[in-house]
């Protein structure tokens, strides 16, 4: 089993707030390859106000070695901050349509991290190469040819994303390939 752990969930505002359960079929087939997933509860569904609670989700599995904690879109960045607060904790970073903010630094930690994002992606567009500087060199950027924000959820078209060209399924299935790849080099 390779836990994958602290998915947590996203909003860019009060009005696009996303429900837990938008994530579960993604969660769900990295499952089905494994790994323990967890979506954690964030206060207000923001991520923003729970940076902290994938230290109860680790806390509650003492026995697994190796984590890997995610997020999508603000969960990613917030996921980054809880890295940044807790360097020991994990051994691997999923970036979702995500970067580390500017102030958080990631680039000199050992760190496994996987930064995935769609060509068609209307949100958080040319933002991603910028952040590179802040994560480990060694860093795999993941580029889903017709993929856009939203996909990685499960939750309709979001207001400002670019239009995709793959299937929800297709743009998932490339996510599950990248976070599995990604937990079967941690155990090389």
């Amino acid at each position: 089993m390779w836990p994958l752990g602290a998915f947590p969930r996203w909003g860019h505002d009060t009005a696009s707030v996303v429900c837990p359960t938008a994530y579960a079929p993604l969660m769900k087939s990295v499952s089905d390859h494994g790994m323990m997933t967890v979506i954690v509860p964030m206060p207000l569904d923001l991520a923003v106000f729970g940076v902290g609670k994938a230290s109860d989700v680790i806390a509650a599995y003492p026995s697994i070695k190796h984590w890997i904690v995610g997020g999508h879109s603000l969960g990613g960045s917030m996921t980054a901050e809880f890295v940044k607060g807790n360097p020991s904790a994990v051994q691997g970073v999923v970036f979702l349509a995500s970067y580390p903010a500017d102030s958080t630094d990631l680039s000199a930690l050992p760190l496994r991290v996987v930064s995935i994002y769609g060509t068609e992606d209307g949100l958080a567009g040319g933002k991603f190469e910028a952040s590179m500087s802040r994560l480990p060199p060694d860093t795999r950027v993941v580029v889903i040819e017709g993929g856009n924000h939203a996909q990685f959820g499960d939750y309709g078209p979001q207001s400002g994303d670019g239009t995709a060209t793959i299937s929800r399924d297709a743009q998932q299935a490339q996510t599950v390939a990248a976070i599995t790849d990604l937990a079967e080099a941690l155990h090389r």
